[in-house]
């Protein structure tokens, strides 16, 4: 049993603050080959109020140079004094990297966050399909938790596809979740043997043929997937040739979407006189950084920025992680973001840089 003391003053605390408060590394597990899991607390040790599902952005700092990684939170917003993420180190790989060589018990890093629509809260359904392959299984288990705690009768298909039986991540706590939820279906899908471990169960890759054996219903089902693109495309592509309707269908990907290109900064002037000019440049100013820049057409906020070497941090840069938030104090922005900021922050004159354009002269707070 939860010791209730343990939440007795959780409504008088604030949440965690990040743009005030700083993550301390509390604990490193290793779940699999050059795979950990990295938990954090608040160093003012406050609590974390996210939906399962959700990312953060952790900076790095590489070389006394901050670099920008967005990692998916594999912990349950349903123990809210403690956060982790669970990261694999790919082929070249350097903030992952960095942070198996350098962070240990005690580090503090600046984050971002929490950002993101890939939660099962958006989408509350009777049933539930969950697909995922190699890391991409952190949100999945970050739900499933969630499910395990509050709910944990839930009916949940679980498929989780690994290379080999020694790469599934989370499989002991896993099959434990199986012995304790009575509505999880759980099903591994390995691709090949292994020397180094024995494995009697389903070998292949997802398709037509084996979804069925594994969710005999997936029709019915709310549908979550996450893993490498190629694995996504495949999972989406093969719902729609079974005529699965997809608005059942949710996916996470850090991917951006085709970048459309910024304006010249200046255009040749049409011969006519009485045409209309071209747009002019916009004022900007840095008001903590005390300069003066100018933003041209088409240019955001982000990048008007960097023009005038200020540096506001930033990750994803299409507006969904939500770590360029600065504060407008004065003028007006066109913003189309990708979920990255809440609309109360909105309302008390929050922007992100990314994906905001100024319709007229702005300060900011950077």
């Amino acid at each position: 049993m939860t010791d209730p003391g343990l939440y007795r003053h959780l409504d008088e605390m604030a949440p965690w603050n990040d743009r005030l408060q700083v993550l301390e590394v509390i604990g490193i597990t290793d779940e699999a080959p050059e795979v950990k899991t990295f938990t954090f607390r608040s160093d003012a040790q406050t609590w974390f109020r996210y939906k399962p599902g959700q990312f953060i952005t952790l900076e790095l700092p590489l070389d006394d140079v901050p670099v920008m990684r967005t990692y998916t939170l594999s912990s349950s917003p349903s123990r809210p004094f403690s956060i982790a993420v669970t990261v694999k180190v790919q082929p070249g790989s350097v903030g992952t990297r960095w942070m198996f060589d350098n962070l240990g018990i005690g580090a503090r890093l600046k984050a971002f966050g929490p950002g993101g629509d890939f939660t099962h809260h958006n989408h509350p359904a009777a049933k539930y399909l969950f697909i995922s392959a190699g890391s991409g299984i952190t949100p999945m288990m970050s739900m499933l938790r969630w499910l395990n705690d509050c709910s944990p009768g839930t009916d949940v298909v679980f498929v989780n596809c690994a290379r080999r039986p020694e790469e599934i991540i989370f499989r002991k706590e896993l099959e434990l979740l199986g012995t304790r939820m009575p509505g999880l279906s759980l099903s591994f899908l390995i691709e090949e043997r292994s020397a180094r471990e024995s494995w009697f169960g389903h070998m292949g890759r997802i398709d037509a043929v084996r979804l069925p054996l594994l969710s005999p219903d997936f029709r019915e089902r709310e549908v979550f997937c996450c893993g490498p693109e190629p694995f996504m495309r495949a999972v989406r592509e093969m719902l729609q040739g079974t005529g699965f309707d997809m608005a059942f269908y949710h996916q996470e990907s850090f991917g951006a979407p085709p970048v459309e290109p910024v304006p010249a900064p200046f255009s040749e002037l049409p011969s006519d006189a009485d045409a209309t000019p071209a747009e002019a440049t916009v004022a900007v100013r840095f008001s903590l950084s005390e300069v003066d820049g100018e933003c041209l057409p088409g240019q955001t906020v982000l990048q008007a920025a960097r023009a005038s070497g200020v540096r506001i941090s930033a990750a994803c840069e299409f507006g969904l992680c939500g770590t360029c938030k600065v504060k407008k104090l004065s003028g007006e922005v066109e913003m189309n973001h990708n979920g990255g900021i809440l609309d109360d922050e909105i309302a008390d004159g929050f922007i992100l840089a990314c994906c905001s354009k100024p319709l007229c002269d702005l300060e900011i707070e950077a």
